[in-house]
């Protein structure tokens, strides 16, 4: 059978949430794809409910290693991917039933890297795509794939080939691992087609990372940024800088007023007269 898409899912201590997860998946109407699970590490009985689905459909791989987070589960499971593209579900979530099949059929319709589809947040947003378009400049699909505010992998999928030929991974030993991901592969893979009418859809799970901010994923989160900032820069993207989280403000004060807003990103500083009227940006050398 020639696959289409690789489902990478790293999987860890969600056995609350992993069951639907799997059935969306399995349930796509693209039936060509392989499921590969990587426990990374479970704890609860994540790794029995794997077996258990494997038993009974043989497009799951499930992979057991010890705990190295997200990204050295999805690293692993892209070694091995056999699919033309492959995409990312986070095992607490689910997709539509034709959510691989429009992102498939469109990518190949348009000779396209990369698909992106529209996605949900349950009991909080929806992020809409509206229409079936092309971009291939840097920032004509950053600005489709909504770069830096949506730094999400899951959403879309990716030409196989063109990742590992421009020997794209996700960082190790880390939380937020996504984001500097999402800013590679989207500026390495030429051309990225969005596609309307299916979604990707995310659970609020209380026990996942972003709900769960210690002075660990404080500090990754901001090194994730810098490393994001630092990208941008040094491959001259048209980002407006202020479009990403500041890793510090500051007020420079006159008689207690605060008069000078200074906004930075490790080297770059951009200061504004009481936080409306830019002044200046200044590039500090390393």
């Amino acid at each position: 059978m020639n696959l289409k898409v690789s489902v990478i899912i790293p999987v860890y201590n969600v056995e609350k949430y992993l069951p639907a997860c799997l059935d969306s998946v399995l349930g796509q109407t693209l039936r060509e794809i392989e499921v590969i699970c990587v426990n990374d590490g479970s704890t609860d009985k994540s790794p029995e409910i794997l077996q258990e689905y494997a038993k009974k459909d043989s497009r799951i791989i499930v992979i057991n290693q010890e705990n190295k987070g997200q990204g050295a589960a999805r690293n692993r499971a892209i070694e091995i991917a056999k699919g033309e593209y492959i995409g990312f579900v986070d095992s607490d979530d689910y997709i539509d039933a034709d959510f691989y099949e429009k992102l498939y059929n469109t990518a190949v319709k348009y000779n396209a890297d990369i698909a992106c589809a529209s996605f949900e947040r349950i009991g909080v947003n929806k992020s809409l795509i509206s229409n079936e378009a092309v971009y291939e400049t840097p920032e004509a699909k950053y600005k489709a794939a909504n770069l830096p505010r949506e730094c999400y992998i899951w959403n879309k999928i990716y030409k196989t080939s063109d990742m590992r030929m421009a020997e794209i991974k996700f960082p190790e030993g880390m939380f937020y691992e996504d984001i500097l991901f999402s800013h590679q592969v989207v500026y390495f893979l030429p051309r990225l087609v969005t596609v309307p009418h299916t979604f990707y859809h995310q659970v609020n799970n209380p026990y996942s990372t972003m709900h769960r901010m210690d002075s660990v994923r404080r500090n990754d989160y901001k090194q994730a940024v810098r490393d994001s900032v630092d990208f941008v820069q040094r491959y001259k993207i048209n980002v407006e800088l202020s479009n990403y989280p500041t890793l510090y403000t500051q007020w420079i004060k006159l008689f207690g007023l605060k008069l000078i807003k200074v906004r930075a990103w490790d080297n770059v500083k951009k200061y504004y007269l009481f936080n409306c009227i830019k002044l200046a940006e200044k590039i500090i050398s390393e």
